[in-house]
């Protein structure tokens, strides 16, 4: 069984190459000689460099990466994922383990998150920032969004979601064959926790210990609201390809409720008075809420039939891919 462990980076020459130590160090537990890992006979790293204007491609080299993928211009995060996703299936990945090049994170973590996949329980683990070891110096705004948008979405898709944005995180074979990423433009993470449910692959999520260095600067929140922007955008999308008559009549229902309760307003009043003139705004009202909230059940329907053959499509992506990957 092989292991492969993706380093996505952008201008990391600093960091990368203790990084890479770590992780190599980390191999030598016991959990890959004793324990469940003993069936892993083969650890890779692997380091995808995003348009990285320093040294970065070449501190991987010397500090022994065994796949160093490299180009130009920085295409962001999202784009790095699928490049590291397709690179680790034409190497016979079983599994990869996603983690961050600046050292935030303890290799000697990737264990936990192999347990559940070994153990044939799930897909796809993620490391969970916020369960018994709540992270250090996360700043205020980051830990407030995460979990705002987590319990919102879990909420939604009516799946337990304990953190919707870490990137430290374990697929198996399965998972990766199975991933449509069709943002490349920000960042993959949210994206492809709702797309995984979507696709009724098991997720679980694992707490492990985390700090954040207080003069790190993000290189993916640039700015609060453009962060909160973009993640938007991305999430809209992603719940709306994946429960689309949830997205949709949701609405619709809320909008046809609203109208009846209109038009019993117009009817108290008519009763009571027997005119019609005078309250025939409630009557518009009733009316244009009424068509607004057919008009969303009308995209359900439409939503709902383009997913049936999304399915069928992303189904056959699935078999071309797996062809493709053979072992």
């Amino acid at each position: 069984m092989k292991l492969i462990v993706n380093i996505p980076a952008y201008n990391e020459e600093k960091e990368i190459a203790k990084t890479i130590t770590r992780i190599r160090k980390s191999f030598d537990l016991d959990f890959y000689s004793k324990e469940e890992g003993k069936v892993i006979d083969e650890k890779l790293i692997q380091v995808v460099d995003d348009g990285s204007s320093d040294n970065t491609a070449e501190e991987c080299r010397k500090a022994g990466a065994d796949i160093v993928i490299s180009y130009k211009p920085n295409r962001r995060l999202a784009y790095s994922f699928k490049r590291a996703v397709e690179s680790s299936l034409e190497n016979g990945a079983d599994m990869m383990v996603n983690i961050d090049a600046d050292g935030q994170f303890d290799p000697n973590d990737i264990p936990k998150l192999l347990v559940p996949i070994l153990d044939g329980k799930c897909d796809m683990v993620i490391a969970n920032r916020f369960g018994e070891h709540e992270a250090k110096n996360m700043p205020f705004i980051k830990h407030f969004l995460n979990r705002f948008a987590a319990n919102m979405i879990g909420f939604f898709l009516n799946y337990p979601i304990q953190d919707l944005t870490c990137g430290f995180r374990a697929h198996n074979r399965e998972t990766m064959l199975r991933f449509n990423l069709t943002n490349v433009h920000f960042t993959y993470t949210q994206e492809t926790i709702i797309d995984a449910i979507g696709k009724n692959l098991k997720l679980q999520w694992v707490p492990v210990k985390v700090s954040y260095f207080a003069d790190r600067e993000s290189r993916i929140v640039k700015s609060v609201w453009k962060f909160v922007s973009n993640s938007a955008k991305i999430i809209l999308k992603a719940v709306r390809d994946v429960r689309p008559m949830k997205f949709f009549g949701i609405p619709g229902l809320v909008m046809m409720l609203a109208a009846l309760a209109v038009f019993i307003v117009f009817l108290f009043h008519y009763f009571a008075t027997f005119q019609i003139t005078t309250y025939r705004n409630y009557v518009f009202l009733s009316v244009i809420l009424f068509f607004i909230g057919l008009q969303f059940w009308v995209f359900a329907l439409i939503a709902d039939m383009i997913k049936t053959n999304r399915n069928l499509t992303e189904e056959q992506l699935y078999f071309i891919r797996k062809e493709k990957y053979k072992k």
